[in-house]
């Protein structure tokens, strides 16, 4: 559940480049956000699984497209001094892209928490697993992604972009080839 999470990580790292401690608190969010999506998706479940089914893959492709074509677009148009390693500083945009990111990546999450709903499997128990492993691939997502960033500069943040467009198609693909 938590590898595209990881991949994503590894982007917003390089484009950020948080310290340990920003790294711990992105790698929350996405736990955070991980482990409420079953949740939600569960209740849904319980409801009905056949709208959410239906819509989950295009928003989870659009979030992903939008967030991954905004850092290829940021990394293009920076200037060339500005790509001088260190820390970025974390405005307001940046905490909404990762929490964008993190919502773009836990789509499945939901999916999982409907299914498990439909089985009557223990959500609680599974969706604080789920949380817990995000949040440590995460951690160690944003940690690789601030070395690469510091090291490669726009170039990490472009195949960054470029990896999250690719996984919010990857996830459109197969719910469209599951459907036909």
């Amino acid at each position: 559940m938590s590898a595209d999470a990881f991949a994503a990580s590894i982007a917003r790292g390089a484009a950020t480049r948080p310290n340990f401690a920003g790294a711990v608190k992105g790698a929350l969010v996405f736990g955070v956000v991980e482990a409420i999506t079953p949740l939600l998706g569960f209740a849904v479940g319980l409801v009905t699984s056949s709208f959410v089914g239906a819509v989950d893959h295009w928003i989870a492709f659009l979030l992903l497209g939008v967030v991954g074509g905004r850092m290829i677009w940021e990394a293009l148009r920076r200037e060339e001094e500005e790509d001088a390693p260190g820390i970025a500083t974390i405005g307001w945009r940046a905490g909404l892209a990762l929490v964008a990111t993190a919502i773009g990546t836990s789509i499945d999450a939901a999916a999982v928490g409907i299914s498990l709903a439909l089985i009557g499997e223990n959500i609680l128990l599974i969706a604080a697993a789920i949380g817990f492993a995000t949040f440590v691939m995460t951690t160690i997502g944003l940690s690789v992604g601030r070395m690469a960033g510091a090291r490669l500069g726009r170039a990490v943040e472009i195949v960054g972009g470029t990896v999250l467009i690719a996984i919010g198609l990857v996830i459109l693909y197969e719910h469209l080839t599951a459907i036909a």
